[in-house]
């Protein structure tokens, strides 16, 4: 399992939206424009999900995910590839509902998507493009 630095932890606080791609079992791709996805507790990425429909039933099906970190002020920017587990009660649940609340109160926060994080590669454009961390 990988670990995300500090500064990349900063850029994610800085982005705002997010492109997370999942693909069915079948391997017929899916990439969604999210704006919760943050540091979680426990060393896991969280994903409040809001309206994730197709990106949910790819998740059941296959729990492999990515996205990317980028923002026009960082140094580098980096793909982050793993496996996630979806939780819809318990504490960490109750964290990520708060978390959108605080949002908007009328989101409703119906599942909360941790991914392990397993790789992180450069997506920086220049000679390391692509190396995995």
């Amino acid at each position: 399992m990988s670990k995300l630095t500090q500064e990349m932890l900063d850029e994610m606080k800085k982005q705002g939206v997010f492109s997370f791609a999942t693909a069915s079992k079948d391997g017929v791709p899916n990439v969604v424009p999210v704006g919760m996805l943050i540091a979680g507790d426990d060393g896991k990425i969280w994903l409040v999900d809001n309206f994730l429909n197709k990106t949910l039933a790819n998740l059941k099906e296959n729990p492999k995910a990515a996205f990317y970190i980028w923002n026009p002020e960082a140094k580098e920017s980096y793909q982050i590839k793993g496996t996630v587990t979806i939780e819809n009660s318990g504490a960490d649940y109750e964290k990520a509902v708060a978390f959108a609340h605080a949002k908007r109160e009328t989101l409703p926060a119906k599942n909360l998507v941790k991914m392990d994080v397993e790789e992180i590669y450069y997506v920086t454009p220049g000679p390391n493009a692509g190396k995995k961390l």
